[in-house]
């Protein structure tokens, strides 16, 4: 009786352990997320706020949902006056960016413009080119 008792604790542990879910793997960072945590977080935050009197948010700016041309090149020329966004200005200088591809342009500024609040249109790889080819 001892043995059968103890053969189904056996039984019913191991289908507890068996049945219990491993957690669910982290989500892999998309190729924009990737790029802002490469080059923008350190500056922009991990949540677009920014850093007051020096490095503007990039949630809930018309700088990040308005004009998608203006955005771009803010990354391909940088930025060196200050700025005003929501009332603040903002004076620290913005490098260019231009080492990045348009891919990696057009990912970083979609993801931009789809977090941290904002709900703004993707950026092509094709709109980047279009204003890299202006000079």
């Amino acid at each position: 009786m001892r043995i059968v008792f103890a053969l189904g604790l056996c039984f019913l542990t191991s289908s507890i352990f068996a049945q219990t879910k491993k957690p669910a793997p982290k989500p892999v960072a998309g190729p924009g997320q990737q790029v802002y945590e490469q080059y923008c977080l350190s500056c922009h935050q991990v949540d677009g706020s920014g850093v007051p009197n020096l490095n503007p948010p990039l949630k809930q700016s018309e700088w990040v949902t308005g004009d998608k041309t203006r955005l771009i090149n803010v990354i391909l020329k940088g930025l060196q006056e200050p700025i005003e966004i929501n009332g603040e200005t903002f004076d620290n200088v913005m490098p260019a960016h231009d080492f990045l591809s348009d891919k990696e342009i057009s990912d970083v500024l979609t993801f931009i413009r789809s977090s941290f609040g904002n709900k703004a249109e993707a950026v092509s790889a094709e709109d980047v080119k279009k204003v890299r080819a202006v000079k």
